[in-house]
């Protein structure tokens, strides 16, 4: 008898209106670029969440799909040693029938399965749960499968530290002194709660009574349970060894880099102390690799910029400058587009400060300022290296502006960032840092101004009857399109940790040089007259790009209100 062929997990999520047919065959030809599974790059470019996947995977491999909860009751967990459940992703839950039900977060991986049945000697009756709620289990929950939780670790701190004086604990040996354990583990669990929570930071920060930590989810700080503040020394100075800094350098700032094993991923971690008034703060910035190998589509793009955009990275030569504040994405924009050109016929050189994330077939050169290694002497050095492709991390002063202006129309592609809060405001920079009009308005190609706007959680998004009316009229709504229109929200939920959003995507002012706006630049024209001429050859600024994520249930408008510029709102 002929065995049943099993669908494959597109078409079940295209049958189940979890996804249409174009956003399956978009991840696909992204996941095949990145090697990454469909599932995978569905989640990541937030076309389906990681709940419809599992489910769609459950019924693709007919095994149940179970809703682990933190308070799920696992009888047989004891069977497997804590480091297996949490390494493996598997939970012994509870025999029916004579089989053993074990919760699995990936049914493709056999070698797992095989592995169970041997070592439990057994019957095994998988059932699909997804990874969000597998760790959020282990970490909230489960003490026969969880590491000790941050409130666990510090309350173990307090009582092991109620009668040390605050001089000694500054001085715990954490390499030697048993009483250093929990603070370990403390420090540990800081870190892998911060992964498993997508944060983008770690924010530790020592205060008058208290160190305080926080996360950044999102962009937004979300606090956690503080340190003792006796513990201040130990915490930091263990934060010191793990990232190789100097622990008797005190007086001025450091620099280091974690890396470490998180669920199965590689991460690394760059970490920064400061000197302050009550102690060093330390900041951990999580780099994350599969952010950047997520590609273009990711990014956020509508379909008419998108266009543009390929087609602009794709020229031969010329300049492309990136504009924003300080965590609007720019540097994931950059390095999309160089994942996107980076092929075996093209040489491609960066110089990044730091370098955060690394290509495979990228020449990525360090900036180094204690040895002179700068932009400008790293990009004159790059010239006599006949690249095709140039990354200059950021255009600071004159000096790099000119070597790159040069780069760029010598017949090299070159890609680089710039403070400034629009697109028409990088020419006008470019010219009052001293470039002459000529150079800007002859090298330039394209110039993308980008902020970072949350996404609303798609588990609890509803529709938002209450949508304040000034702020729709501060968007540019009219009457007709505002009462036409559906607004969304999130109500907040364990998926997002009560904020009603998950994930963010860019919003983009995608200015393309034409003739009209290199005579303005020429002329050395004011940035009133650059702006207008700029919307007129059809480039759409980030408010009313902002609009268009609202109309398409995206984000709400509180964020891209948030996020837009002040001086483009309409305030009537």
């Amino acid at each position: 008898m002929a065995k049943k062929k099993r669908k494959r997990l597109g078409e079940i999520l295209v049958e189940r209106g979890v996804a249409s047919q174009k956003s399956i065959d978009e991840a696909m030809a992204q996941g095949r670029k990145k090697g990454m599974r469909l599932g995978e790059t569905l989640v990541a470019m937030n076309l389906a969440s990681e709940e419809d996947i599992a489910k769609a995977m459950a019924y693709q491999y007919e095994i149940e799909y179970f809703d682990l909860k933190p308070d799920t009751q696992a009888p047989e967990a004891h069977l497997l040693p804590e480091e297996v459940v949490r390494n493996r992703m598997v939970l012994p839950l509870n025999r029916e029938a004579g089989k053993l039900k074990v919760i699995i977060t990936d049914p493709m991986d056999l070698e797992t399965l095989d592995m169970l049945r041997f070592r439990l000697n057994c019957e095994i009756q998988p059932c699909l749960t997804t990874k969000a709620k597998f760790h959020a289990y282990l970490n909230k929950a489960n003490p026969a499968a969880a590491e000790v939780s941050i409130d666990a670790a510090v309350d173990e701190i307090r009582r092991q530290t109620i009668d040390v004086a605050p001089g000694e604990a500054h001085g715990l040996d954490l390499l030697e002194d048993d009483g250093a354990a929990p603070i370990v583990r403390l420090v540990t669990m800081l870190i892998t709660q911060a992964v498993e929570m997508r944060a983008s930071d770690i924010h530790v920060e020592p205060m008058t009574n208290r160190v305080r930590v926080r996360y950044r989810v999102d962009g937004v700080c979300i606090d956690r349970e503080p340190i003792p503040k006796r513990m201040q020394g130990p915490v930091i100075n263990r934060f010191k060894i793990m990232s190789g800094m100097d622990l008797a350098e005190k007086r001025l700032p450091l620099d280091g880099r974690i890396k470490m094993d998180i669920g199965g991923s590689k991460i690394d971690f760059r970490v920064s102390s400061l000197p302050a008034y009550h102690g060093e703060c330390m900041v951990l910035r999580i780099l994350r690799p599969e952010s950047v190998r997520l590609g273009i589509p990711a990014l956020g793009f509508e379909q008419d910029d998108y266009e543009r955009f390929i087609r602009i990275i794709k020229r031969p030569n010329g300049m492309f400058l990136v504009t924003g504040p300080t965590g609007s994405g720019k540097t994931t924009t950059l390095y999309a587009a160089i994942n996107e050109l980076n092929r075996p016929d093209r040489k491609i050189i960066t110089a990044e400060d730091p370098v955060e994330y690394n290509f495979t077939g990228v020449n990525q050169v360090q900036i180094n300022e204690a040895i002179n290694l700068t932009f400008a002497r790293i990009l004159r050095a790059m010239l006599r290296q006949a690249p095709n492709i140039i990354l200059v991390g950021e255009i600071r002063d004159l000096e790099v502006a000119e070597v790159a202006i040069q780069a760029a129309l010598t017949g090299h592609l070159v890609f680089s960032t710039l403070h400034t809060n629009d697109a028409p405001s990088a020419i006008t920079r470019l010219i009052d840092m001293g470039v002459k009009p000529f150079l800007v308005a002859s090298s330039i190609q394209a110039i993308m101004a980008q902020r970072l706007i949350r996404v609303i959680c798609p588990k609890c998004k509803g529709v938002d009857k209450d949508v304040d009316q000034k702020m729709i009229r501060m968007l540019g709504f009219g009457k007709e399109e505002a009462a036409n229109a559906t607004f969304y929200k999130g109500k907040g939920c364990e998926n997002c940790h009560g904020t009603g959003y998950r994930g963010r995507q860019g919003i983009f002012e995608l200015l393309v040089m034409n003739n009209e706006l290199r005579e303005l630049a020429f002329r050395g024209s004011t940035l009133s007259d650059l702006r207008q001429a700029a919307m007129a050859s059809g480039m759409r600024n980030l408010l009313s790009d902002g609009r268009l994520k609202i109309l398409h249930g995206i984000t709400t408008a509180e964020e891209v209100l948030a996020n837009a510029q002040a001086g483009e709102l309409v305030l009537e």
